[in-house]
């Protein structure tokens, strides 16, 4: 079996330098989670099977949402609540980036930044869609990085086809199975709202506020996707996305780690790069969101707001069966030895270690998280 190198693995052989980043108090802390995420450090369970009897050790998670192991469940949770607010009507992909210009004001004052860019994504397609009499609705979900980690702010969203007219009734906006409104028009009015947007929470010199009007923004938009069904596997890959996976880690040495990234300048092409331990935490840490900020968010049709209101009316146009009443799905821990039983909880450990008495007869200690 390959070994899987894991960004915890680049924290932990860093040590104590993370102290000399730079990096804030926050930063600090999230980092610090995702190295002693599913070790001794965290406490834990034993678990034994119900169909085998088999005895394993499982160490707690840290539920930190920028860890790459602590993903699964939330993506699959958040999709399981989606699924029932999906329309019958085409959905775009749209993606609104903002330009490398911002990036020292993104870097400093992180939460405004990004703020602007959900109000300014937003107001643009409401602009649009009000052109043609209609409220229209958005799931954005905001990633900050590229694939070599830098710093790249951009907003992945998913917009329904069409809107809701004052008496409630759906129209599409397109037939013709193209894309969803000009991505110029779209890309000047974006440029538009976010200078304005942004001038509201800071203050931008002229020479910087002159170079972002002259710099050609950009709005990317992709054709409708096939069915509904493909919005939920999108939806599975962007929303609990973080900014590299443990899976794309090559190696990891005393000095260096190497992993993989693609390079959309060359269509993609698989490359590798190096880096020192400090330089890749660094750029890691650069995609720590600020605490409790918001990642996804929805708008217009979509948003918590009009569900309450007015989106039963919205199914019964579309004759919709009511929303299921049953519990959601549970997630349960399969078991590592016969693969047929599932793990069952019957003692819980602090930070101290597991009892004495199960440490002999474990064979292997799984990385389950709690569930």
């Amino acid at each position: 079996m390959q070994f899987v190198w894991e960004v915890a693995h680049v924290l932990c052989r860093l040590g104590d330098g993370i102290e000399d980043l730079g990096l804030n108090g926050w930063q600090v802390r999230t980092l610090r989670a995702i190295q002693d995420c599913r070790t001794s450090v965290m406490g834990g369970h034993v678990d034994s099977c119900d169909a085998c009897g088999h005895i394993a050790i499982s160490y707690n998670s840290c539920r930190n949402r920028h860890c790459p192991k602590c993903q699964g469940h939330k993506r699959e949770e958040w999709i399981q609540a989606r699924e029932a607010d999906l329309l019958p009507v085409p959905y775009f992909h749209v993606v609104f980036t903002l330009p490398s210009e911002l990036n020292p004001l993104a870097l400093h004052h992180p939460k405004l930044v990004y703020d602007s860019l959900f109000g300014a994504a937003w107001q643009t397609l409401e602009t649009f869609g009000k052109q043609k009499g209609l409220q229209m609705g958005m799931i954005a979900v905001l990633h900050t990085w590229g694939q070599n980690l830098s710093l790249h702010p951009h907003l992945h969203c998913i917009v329904p086809g069409g809107g809701v007219d004052k008496k409630g009734n759906w129209h599409n906006l397109r037939s013709d199975g193209k894309f969803l409104f000009s991505v110029k028009a779209l890309s000047k009015v974006f440029r538009a709202k976010y200078i304005g947007e942004l001038s509201k929470k800071l203050e931008i010199d002229k020479a910087t506020r002159e170079a972002l009007f002259k710099k050609n923004w950009v709005v990317y938009s992709k054709r409708p996707f096939g069915s509904p069904k493909s919005v939920v596997e999108y939806l599975g890959r962007y929303t609990h996305k973080i900014a590299i996976s443990n899976h794309r880690i090559q190696q990891v040495d005393d000095e260096c780690v190497r992993f993989s990234y693609k390079d959309y300048r060359q269509n993609g092409l698989k490359k590798s790069l190096t880096l020192s331990h400090s330089e890749f935490t660094r750029r890691f840490a650069e995609h720590i969101l600020p605490k409790r900020f918001v990642r996804i968010r929805h708008y217009g049709v979509l948003s918590s707001t009009w569900k309450r209101a007015k989106f039963k009316q919205l199914r019964e146009y579309f004759k919709l069966k009511p929303k299921s009443t049953e519990p959601p799905r549970t997630f349960l821990r399969r078991c590592r030895c016969c693969g047929e039983g599932n793990l069952v909880t019957i003692e819980v450990f602090g930070p101290r270690g597991p009892p004495a008495s199960y440490i002999g007869i474990c064979q292997s200690e799984s990385n389950d998280p709690v569930s």
